[in-house]
């Protein structure tokens, strides 16, 4: 009787346990930690991109730690070295340069935190320093960008010509590929010529500044202006147009990036092409940091899915523009 009433007293006694275990509140699992080491604010996209990781780790719970390099690599390993002090579970950045890494990524790996690198890649001499890369295929963007000029040119077989190349930040992984790949498709037509080509560091004002010394330079010798993104694009047209001619008609106009500002010089007829560039990685850098804590396998390389567009399909296009 005795160890029955025991046994009784014992079971009534955990079943007021798990009563009072179901009304509290469970435990909120630890939010993910990531710290995100951004280029700067140069650009459109550049902003664009910010938006979208800020908006998908708000969204996503995450606990984001972010900064501006403002351009400057140095900049980028400070933050770096912060966020491994800090203990964040994912270091994420987009590089200002390609090489100059090896140290700080060395750094990362011995404090055990996985590196994601967005938008960029790295020249390292160990590619297990960082986890994966979630970007644009820069090399392809400059091969669409040529293959656009060839199909063009060969509406006028016969004529030569002559091309200025506004490149982007010096050392950057952008500005190295989307030149090789531009030559890499141009240089099967002998009569499309690379006549001057210097870096406009990807912004507007730099831009401007280096088309008004090229006009200087070679004046209506210019048939062609490759720009490696947008802005620098939108500033070339504001010196052409300062130097009294028609940008789009005149010089035919080509960029990278597909922002907003580049489909309304398009529609306004001052610019040919933009081949896109998505800056909208956020939502894939969060699902790709949750899956690296989680231990799932990630590729090494993961590419976005982008498109060419044309002014002739601009005013269509434009409604649909996220950036």
């Amino acid at each position: 009787m005795t160890i029955h009433r025991r046994t009784v007293l014992a079971a009534a006694a955990l079943a007021a346990l798990a009563t009072v275990g179901a009304s509290l509140p469970a435990f909120a699992a630890k939010p993910l930690v990531i710290g995100f080491s951004q280029v700067g604010a140069e650009s459109e996209w550049r902003t664009a991109n910010t938006v979208s990781i800020k908006e998908a780790a708000k969204k996503d719970g995450v606990t984001l730690k972010f900064a501006d390099a403002q351009q400057k690599q140095e900049n980028q390993v400070k933050a770096i070295r912060s966020f491994i002090a800090q203990k964040v579970d994912v270091i994420a950045f987009s590089p200002v340069v390609e090489s100059g890494w090896d140290t700080v990524l060395r750094e990362a790996k011995a404090a055990k935190i996985p590196v994601v690198l967005t938008d960029r890649a790295v020249n390292v001499s160990d590619t297990s320093l960082y986890v994966t890369f979630i970007g644009s295929d820069f090399v392809e963007e400059g091969r669409r960008a040529g293959k656009w000029l060839l199909e063009r040119a060969a509406k006028t077989p016969d004529a030569t010509l002559n091309i200025v190349e506004l490149q982007g930040t010096v050392g950057s992984a952008p500005a190295i590929d989307r030149k090789k790949g531009f030559e890499e498709v141009i240089g099967t037509n002998s009569k499309l010529r690379v006549i001057r080509s210097q870096t406009g560091d990807f912004t507007r004002a730099k831009g401007k500044e280096v088309m008004e010394a090229f006009l200087k330079a070679e004046g209506k010798k210019i048939n062609v202006l490759y720009a490696h993104n947008d802005d620098m694009a939108i500033g070339a047209i504001q010196a052409i147009e300062e130097a009294g001619l028609k940008p789009g008609t005149d010089i035919v106009v080509i960029s990278i990036d597909g922002v907003k500002g580049a489909f309304e010089a398009m529609i306004a007829g001052k610019l040919n092409v933009t081949v896109e560039c998505s800056p909208l990685l956020g939502p894939q850098l969060m699902q790709i940091a949750r899956d690296v804590v989680a231990g799932k396998p990630v590729p090494k390389r993961i590419t976005t899915v982008e498109g060419v567009f044309p002014a002739e399909v601009a005013a269509k296009e434009f409604p649909n523009r996220k950036y």
